[in-house]
């Protein structure tokens, strides 16, 4: 009886070191920030994508993207992303209604990534309208 539950002991040791040591999703951007550059005021709307990869072996899930102003929407997808697959977050700014001159603004990640929270960044500067 001793050697059956010193082998079930064992095995469940074994088993718990192997599930932790499970490698995780992981993500990988091609960039954290993008410069949107000069545009006018009288064209207040830009749009840029954030480019990445689950470098993890296990599928990516985005639980969540929120970004730091209403003025700047983030759209991702939805569904797991496999290992070795691409993806992107793809963000609008609308500066309308928003006082021209440089702006930066931040979109904040949550995961089930290896890093569980990342920050991505867009800055630009929208010149004043010609009246």
């Amino acid at each position: 009886m001793k050697k059956i539950t010193s082998l079930l002991v064992m095995m469940l040791l074994v088993l718990t070191t192997a599930i932790a040591a499970a490698p995780d999703a992981d993500i990988k951007f091609e960039k954290t920030k993008i410069d949107l550059g000069t545009f006018p005021e009288e064209n207040p709307i830009v749009k840029c994508k954030f480019l990445f990869t689950n470098t993890g072996d296990k599928p990516l899930i985005i639980h969540q993207a929120v970004a730091s102003c209403g003025c700047t929407v983030p759209e991702y997808t939805k569904e797991p992303i496999k290992p070795g697959a691409k993806g992107f977050i793809l963000v609008t700014y609308n500066g309308r209604g928003k006082f021209p001159g440089h702006f930066k603004k931040s979109i904040t990640l949550r995961t089930n990534a290896v890093k569980k929270i990342t920050r991505l960044f867009i800055e630009g500067d929208m010149t004043p309208a010609k009246h």
